[in-house]
């Protein structure tokens, strides 16, 4: 089979590698599409040194095989959940898997989805929805990842939400946090596409380009903010602005990589006594998973998430997949890689 490798930044190499076999408990994916992160235009940029393994974690795809004991069949639709944990420790008994000591992720420790065929623990699978094709399915995984980050930033009925950076996942925070109750949802933005997809996701306000941080932060102090959800990170002070922009006694969500260590105003923070809390990837509260949550949302408009995947390419143009995701002159916002 065909699996695609990153083997300095600017440049994939596609390789004729074994097809991977299932053993008790897991499936063989045929990967339909698998979307490319911002965390994968990390290494394609030089940011951070490329995986040894072939990456892509934002994954659908039909089931092919299975191995004894597993919980699907072939010809299943599925979403991946992209965490492989050990489901022992305390917090994978208790809904934090991605928590979990053991915990490794597809496309950064183990073989990703930019590739025809992927192994997976079947557990890690979810069902598609009758009416989420592939290619929305692949957006299961960066929905959960918000659906998460308002789960953990305490966010109530009539809340009024800041999400800073309009990414991938700072789009779909919009969308998770309008589905969870929030009154008001407010994002900054850089691009026409982004400010487009916000408001076609349910933002109510769109504060564009560098000189927007003024007057979002003028609006916060005459109306209250009591969720700022963090995508930016880099090398922005952003969680600086968070804490400027918060309401005293609100909580912000960092979401964000940076590439370094950010600042952080602890006077602001403990005057105002703001709860910060660090989101990472997706697990589970009570019998629901956030890629359940996920699924229920874009079951129930996938035409709206479909307008964030803006290009489309095959495996073999997987390079040119990458430059167009990272140059946002091409106006794209979520790329999808589609083996098949």
């Amino acid at each position: 089979m065909r699996a695609a490798y990153c083997t300095q930044p600017g440049r994939f190499e596609i390789r004729e590698v074994e097809q991977p076999v299932a053993a008790p408990g897991e499936a063989i994916i045929k990967v339909r599409s698998c979307g490319i992160c911002g965390s994968d235009l990390h290494f394609f940029q030089g940011a951070l040194p490329p995986p040894s393994v072939c990456p892509g974690h934002e994954i659908s795809g039909e089931v092919i095989e299975v191995g004894d004991g597993a919980r699907v069949r072939p010809g299943d639709r599925v979403a991946v959940e992209p965490l492989v944990v050990c489901r022992e420790c305390s917090y994978c008994r208790t809904g934090d898997y991605h928590l979990c000591k053991q915990y490794r992720i597809l496309g950064m420790m183990l073989d990703g989805g930019f590739a025809d065929y992927l192994r997976m623990p079947s557990y890690a699978l979810f069902p598609l929805p009758a009416n989420v094709d592939f290619e929305v399915g692949s957006l299961t995984e960066p929905l959960s990842v918000a659906v998460h980050a308002v789960r953990v930033a305490n966010l109530c009925l009539g809340a009024r939400v800041v999400v800073l950076g309009a990414g991938t996942i700072g789009l779909l925070s919009v969308a998770a946090a309008k589905a969870a109750g929030a009154a008001d949802v407010w994002i900054t933005a850089r691009h026409p596409q982004q400010r487009a997809a916000a408001e076609s996701l349910g933002a109510t306000r769109v504060f564009m380009g560098a000189d927007a941080s003024g007057g979002l932060l003028d609006l916060a102090q005459r109306h209250p903010v009591d969720v700022v959800i963090e995508t930016v990170a880099g090398t922005a002070d952003t969680i600086n602005e968070a804490l400027l922009l918060v309401r005293p006694g609100g909580w912000v969500a960092v979401l964000g990589l940076f590439s370094g260590m950010p600042r952080l105003n602890a006077l602001l923070l403990v005057a105002k006594e703001v709860r910060i809390v660090g989101s990472q990837t997706y697990g589970r509260s009570g019998p629901r998973a956030d890629f359940d949550v996920a699924l229920q949302l874009l079951s129930a408009e996938p035409e709206r998430f479909r307008r964030i995947i803006t290009h489309r390419f095959a495996l073999d143009e997987i390079t040119r997949g990458f430059e167009t995701a990272a140059d946002k002159r091409s106006r794209s916002i979520k790329v999808a890689i589609r083996p098949a």
